[in-house]
């Protein structure tokens, strides 16, 4: 009951968002700018208020799950299928990207190449921050010089990182670790306690985050990019078919309970355009659900570093769509070179702030495409990436329980029900 509560509240911080947006936009457009900014705040409180938790509850949730293991041989095998479902999962969202700009060409007839009222200069942060893409940046997100930097970063590939190493090395212990896991058994619990509190904010970061929004770009930028908006959203609803699809056939019917369980993580990411601020709540509701928690403290830290699939099939999509901008042809064999580029490329920015933009940013330069046409994607990127937080949050959700699956459907059949 509480949990529909709270998913009823959401919806309705949703409404209420859009309608005060919509009033401050078109009737006090002066200070539509000020309002934005202001609203936003609540949105930003409750992102801070789960960042906080972030990193104690993936380093406590992890290193206990790695210790519980006790057979390592369990951690590289548990490893090695979460990468490869991971990369399989981004090869299929970049293919689905590719092949709907291509069947809806909505950078084609645009005039957008020809408007005086997009500048280049709102891109000019991410045309800097391409190098964001080297060998040397991956390695420096990767491997932390400092746990403690780590944590006041939110770094969660780092922290994964080293509480990887930690827990093998707690799990060698034997006995002498036994009350060290139990320590931080009891702190992830703590931090969880924590989550149910602060998701009861939930509500006003949603309205925040879509009354300025709204306020700041109005509805009307839904009529200018409606050809993009429709061919994105196709995109995203293949994804999920696929998904879901490849799900059911892990999970079988309990796909559909998973869908129900996670429905709050999916509306607050789709509100907030942050899969980061649901982590903590999705890691609650997976272990409702029925995954085991070392599973989870495993396999879903990790998706958040490498399994983006929303934020995958965004990058071919929107680097297809400014060169169709800019009227660039490009050939199947150099759209394939792009996807396996991006596929690549896409997993050395994990922990970049606008990781996505700067990848596309990247890619056209590399092949000839203004970078610059970035800038046509700004305005409508904010509502964009509500639905690319939202499938990310599904794909990692179903990863997550498929593995659990392959892991547990042995040893506890029963599990699951």
């Amino acid at each position: 009951m509480k949990n529909n509560k709270l998913f009823i509240a959401i919806i309705i911080a949703l409404v209420i968002g859009v309608v005060a947006g919509s009033i401050v936009h078109y009737n006090f457009h002066d200070y539509a700018e000020s309002f934005s900014s202001n609203i936003k705040l609540l949105g930003t409180i409750f992102i801070r208020l789960v960042q906080m938790i972030i990193a104690p509850l993936v380093f406590c949730t992890l290193v206990v799950g790695i210790a519980k293991m006790g057979d390592m041989s369990m951690v590289g095998r548990v490893g090695a299928k979460a990468m490869g479902w991971f990369l399989s999962a981004s090869l299929v969202s970049l293919t689905i990207g590719l092949l709907l700009v291509n069947w809806f060409k909505p950078g084609v007839g645009t005039g957008l190449n020809d408007s005086k009222d997009i500048s280049a200069d709102s891109a000019s942060d991410l045309l800097t921050k391409t190098n964001s893409l080297s060998l040397e940046t991956f390695i420096e997100h990767m491997i932390p010089k400092s746990i403690f930097e780590a944590f006041a970063h939110n770094e969660v590939l780092q922290i994964v990182v080293f509480s990887v190493f930690f827990g093998i090395a707690l799990s060698t212990l034997g006995k002498k670790g036994k009350s060290i896991i139990k320590l931080f058994d009891r702190i992830s619990e703590v931090v969880l306690k924590m989550v149910t509190y602060i998701m009861w904010t939930a509500p006003l970061g949603v309205l925040g985050a879509i009354a300025g929004a709204v306020a700041k770009y109005g509805l009307s930028i839904f009529l200018t990019y409606a050809k993009y908006l429709v061919a994105f959203a196709s995109g995203l609803a293949l994804l999920w078919v696929v998904l879901i699809f490849v799900g059911y056939l892990i999970i079988g019917k309990d796909v559909w309970r998973l869908l129900k369980a996670i429905k709050e993580p999916l509306l607050i990411a789709f509100s907030t355009t942050s899969s980061e601020a649901v982590f903590p709540k999705l890691v609650e509701q997976l272990k409702a659900y029925g995954c085991s928690p070392k599973i989870v403290s495993f396999t879903l830290p990790l998706g958040y570093s490498f399994n983006l699939d929303g934020s995958m099939m965004y990058l071919t999509f929107a680097s297809i769509f400014i060169a169709q901008i800019y009227d660039v042809h490009m050939s199947v064999a150099d759209q394939i070179l792009m996807l396996l580029v991006l596929m690549v490329t896409s997993k050395g920015v994990a922990g970049v702030p606008r990781a996505s933009l700067i990848v596309i940013v990247a890619t056209c330069a590399m092949f000839n495409i203004p970078p610059e046409g970035i800038a046509f994607i700004l305005p409508i990127d904010h509502f964009c990436d509500m639905g690319r937080s939202m499938t990310n949050v599904l794909g990692n959700a179903l990863s997550t329980a498929a593995i659990d699956k392959f892991e547990t459907k042995h040893e506890q059949p029963s599990q699951i029900s």
